[in-house]
């Protein structure tokens, strides 16, 4: 299996991070990546994360993003190479935030912080369920 992100101590309390460089669809009339990229770069790195804790597919479960907020800090230009950070702050009974910074690395500039909130939903009805306790303990084993 070919992992995008790696483990990490980089940047506290961050334990996961992956790459990614910023291609020229990426960016808009100004030169800088279009605010919208952003959301691909945080669903990279989510999904890497759980590749490398061993879960890509949860069976009649999965998640649903829910809500997410997005800092913008600096602008990101065509060919930058990113590192995308991200960590589970809270897991709640039928949720789960993560918190993600993306940091440019020529110069360890930081370009956006997001929190994202996914449900944990039964796919058969589409409504929100508890999250699977193996999930939580291999999330919680990774990150204390």
């Amino acid at each position: 299996m070919i992992e995008l992100g790696h483990v990490t101590d980089r940047k506290s309390p961050f334990k996961y991070s992956a790459f990614a460089r910023v291609g020229f669809s990426d960016t808009d009339a100004q030169g800088v990546v279009y605010y919208g990229r952003y959301m691909p770069y945080f669903d990279l790195a989510r999904t890497e994360y759980h590749r490398h804790l061993g879960r890509v597919h949860l069976g009649d479960v999965d998640f649903a993003m829910r809500a997410v907020t997005v800092d913008y800090v600096a602008g990101a230009r065509f060919d930058d190479l990113l590192e995308v950070f991200v960590r589970v702050e809270r897991i709640g009974t039928t949720s789960i935030t993560y918190d993600h910074a993306v940091y440019r690395i020529d110069d360890d500039l930081l370009m956006s912080t997001a929190k994202a909130t996914l449900v944990c939903i039964a796919l058969d009805e589409r409504r929100a369920v508890p999250v699977p306790q193996a999930f939580r303990a291999q999330i919680e084993a990774f990150q204390d």
